[in-house]
């Protein structure tokens, strides 16, 4: 299918048609499917960050508690007692006792233990000075000296100062939380305090072991709302931005930071109200969301290419059968066939030629339902089922318990100015009629003869008025005159044939109707002829009856060699059960002979002339019967030989014009019939018989062997070729020469001329 062809509407109403089939169910289902991956997947994320900063509170909160635990013991130390530190042999017990508690806890930089109101304090490295300490060892940048004794002193509470920067006795520079637990605890006058110095990377350290590959910012608030502790894995938050976070409820929020979109998840501590929080860039927070997103889209972009192009596949398929018949009809299309008006839709073309067709057919029907009733008169009924298939399409129906022909001539008035319109007029009156009085129907069949019709009549049951049935068929013959003569300027004069019980004997009725009808010339004008009245004689003399003459002379005509033969044999049993004189016997034996020598002289076969004296020679009855049986027998084969050769010579003609023609493309059957005034389903079963093949495989064939010859004697291109043996459809007509052949033109015209060259090649050699 050429790209033309996406002009037409209906291929893209077919096309468009697919893709929302397609697209509207796979859009729905796209969108529910990711939808809820994407919100599962967010909430998956959202609850693992939650789970992991809850594991991170959990462990901090173990440390804190660990931290508290310590103070506790060592308040109930009885070797971390003033005495017991200040003695001069005790305190390297103390010492040592300090740095077992500090070897308890990962997180401590150092521990101290400062009795309130000295100047001293100490540590797992001994007894230090509070100005010595806080000046050299430990320098606080935030927390000067005096507020550190201070809060040594003072502190009722545990307390957690944030992280700050410290200078230590090293000259390096570290950022430690401070964090101070009274003894005794829960005491209303402590007289101690534990100082604990953390790292505040230590913090951190654990939150960054938990949050595997966090690429964020984290951070511990105090219940007050103060950093305890940072870790900036990104861009700082700045500090105006950061007191939001401690008043986040405990979840996951999504808030602009530092002219950014962040994730924050945040979690409170019911230990010590600290809030944990971790703040994240939503595209990093979300990154597998952003993948899983990008997987959808590519996904979905790709389905939706290979669905574009199923449904154009699907449309073309569809499509193709439409384009093929708008093909086939525009090909078939008569010049004489009504225009069709232009139509961008090739249903609503189809839909138009249909309807002319349609139109054209029944003006048709008619000649056509006449050629089958003068088929039923001459040949009989077909087959049972075919027959009553046939009635019904025509309409006819041949019902009732007895069938009769009338075969019915006129002559007009003298003066009439239109007869040809009274004829016309009369023929289309009697096709069809009914006599409901007398419950008949009559069919008309026009005939070859020019100035006669036959009538076909149904008679049902018995009428009303007890008429006999030959009565009966004379008030039928009388209601058809008046008819005629009512609605025209006709003399009607008919020929009445025997009553038959079954329609399958209306050809014997019609002939001799026919029969009956050719006395209306001694008759006269309006004459009315009962074929079972033409055997009555007014001498009581024995002759030939008038009925059997006439059937003989029909059946020789119609080359029925059954009928003839019975016809002699009856009418020599009649003469045999005759009386009759020798000499009288002989003039009615010459009569009969006389009748066959004149029916075969008309019949255009005078050879039989020739065999008279042997005709005219016998010695009894039984042996001039056989001699005219057959004599009767020669002329039936004769007519039959005449006719097969007449069917022959016709058929020669059509197929030496097909032959010559094949290559028009407007050939047909139809045509063909009718330029040889035959029907089109004879020529097809007598082409058939004749050829092995029907009509269209024969011209097929021949069109196949063209261009089979033209691909391997010329160059020129394969749609000219095609073109000009008659195909307008090139991709149909190769899809069948692959069928047939099982290559391509191309592949068949390649293939030979390389195993001619070969050949070729070989005899060089």
């Amino acid at each position: 299918m050429s790209w033309s062809n996406f002009k037409s509407k209906l291929l893209l109403q077919y096309i468009w048609s697919y893709l929302l089939i397609f697209l509207i169910p796979l859009i729905i289902l796209t969108f529910f499917i990711y939808h809820n991956a994407v919100q599962n997947l967010r909430a998956e994320i959202e609850h693992s960050f939650v789970n992991q900063l809850n594991q991170v509170k959990h462990n901090i909160d173990a440390r804190m508690t660990e931290l508290r635990d310590i103070a506790t013991r060592m308040a109930y130390d009885e070797r971390l007692t003033p005495y017991m530190v200040s003695h001069p042999y005790y305190s390297r017990d103390a010492i040592l006792t300090l740095e077992k508690y500090k070897a308890n806890s990962s997180i401590l930089e150092e521990i101290f233990l400062y009795f309130r109101k000295d100047n001293v304090i100490y540590s797992s490295r001994g007894l230090t000075n509070l100005d010595v300490l806080f000046d050299q060892s430990y320098s606080f940048k935030d927390w000067s000296k005096e507020e550190i004794i201070d809060d040594l002193n003072n502190v009722a509470y545990p307390v957690v100062r944030p992280a700050g920067s410290v200078n230590t006795n090293v000259h390096l520079e570290k950022s430690l939380l401070a964090y101070l637990v009274p003894i005794m605890p829960n005491h209303s006058y402590p007289h101690g305090t534990v100082l604990y110095l953390m790292e505040e990377s230590r913090l951190t350290g654990l939150m960054d072991s938990i949050l595997n590959d966090f690429k964020g910012n984290s951070y511990i608030f105090d219940q007050d709302g103060r950093v305890l502790a940072r870790n900036n894995h990104g861009a700082p938050i700045p500090t105006e931005e950061l007191h939001v976070l401690p008043e986040l409820s405990p979840g996951t929020h999504s808030l602009k930071l530092n002219n950014q979109s962040h994730s924050v998840v945040a979690v409170k501590s019911s230990f010590n109200d600290w809030t944990y929080v971790t703040a994240i860039p939503s595209d990093q927070f979300f990154s597998h969301v952003f993948h899983i997103q990008t997987f959808f889209l590519l996904a979905f972009a790709i389905v939706v290419l290979v669905g574009t192009f199923a449904a154009v596949l699907l449309a073309k398929r569809q499509y193709h059968p439409i384009h093929d018949l708008l093909e086939f009809a525009k090909l078939k299309a008569d010049s004489t066939a009504p225009a069709l008006t232009k139509s961008p839709n090739e249903l609503d073309w189809i839909r138009q030629m249909l309807h002319n067709y349609s139109t054209r057919v029944d003006l048709q029907e008619p000649y056509a339902r006449n050629q089958f009733l003068l088929m039923l008169l001459t040949h009989g009924l077909p087959e049972e089922q075919q027959a009553g298939q046939l009635l019904k399409m025509f309409g006819v129906q041949l019902v009732g318990d007895r069938y009769f022909v009338i075969s019915m001539a006129w002559d007009e008035y003298p003066g009439l100015s239109e007869p040809f319109q009274d004829r016309q007029k009369i023929i289309h009156l009697l096709t069809e009629v009914s006599i409901p009085e007398y419950k008949t129907l009559v069919y008309g069949v026009e005939l070859p003869q020019s100035d006669q019709i036959a009538l076909i009549i149904c008679m049902a049951g018995t009428t009303d008025h007890g008429h006999s049935p030959n009565r009966r068929i004379e008030r039928i013959v009388e209601a058809l005159r008046a008819i005629v003569m009512e609605n025209s300027h006709l003399i009607p004069s008919f020929g009445i044939g025997k009553c038959y019980s079954s329609p399958g004997m209306l050809n014997q009725s019609y002939i001799e109707a026919s029969s009956a009808l050719e006395y209306r010339m001694a008759s006269g004008k309006g004459s009315t002829t009962y074929f079972e009245k033409l055997s009555d004689t007014p001498h009581s003399t024995y002759w030939i009856p008038k009925d059997a003459l006439l059937k003989l002379v029909q059946s020789l005509r119609h080359g029925n060699e059954t009928v003839a033969i019975q016809m002699i044999r009856t009418i020599f049993a009649n003469i045999k059960s005759q009386k009759l004189s020798l000499a009288f016997l002989r003039c009615i034996c010459f009569d009969l002979l006389n009748t066959l020598l004149k029916t075969a002289s008309e019949l255009g076969m005078a050879e039989f002339v020739r065999d008279i004296p042997n005709m005219t020679s016998f010695e009894s009855l039984e042996e001039l019967e056989n001699k005219l049986g057959m004599f009767a027998a020669q002329i039936c084969k004769q007519v039959e030989m005449n006719t097969e050769t007449k069917q022959h010579s016709i058929m020669d003609e059509i197929i030496a014009q097909v032959d010559e023609e094949y290559t028009d493309y407007q050939l047909s059957l139809d045509k063909l019939a009718q330029k040889h005034s035959i029907s089109s389903s004879y020529l097809s079963r007598a082409f058939k018989e004749r050829t092995g093949c029907n009509f269209s495989q024969y011209v097929w064939q021949r069109r196949m062997e063209e261009v089979k010859r033209l691909l391997l004697t010329t160059g020129d291109p394969l749609k000219d070729i095609i073109t000009r043996v008659g195909y307008l459809d090139a991709p149909n007509f190769i899809r069948k020469f692959k069928k047939v052949t099982g290559y391509t033109p191309g592949q068949y015209r390649k293939l030979h001329t390389a195993r001619e060259k070969t050949l070729l090649y070989a005899d060089d050699e």
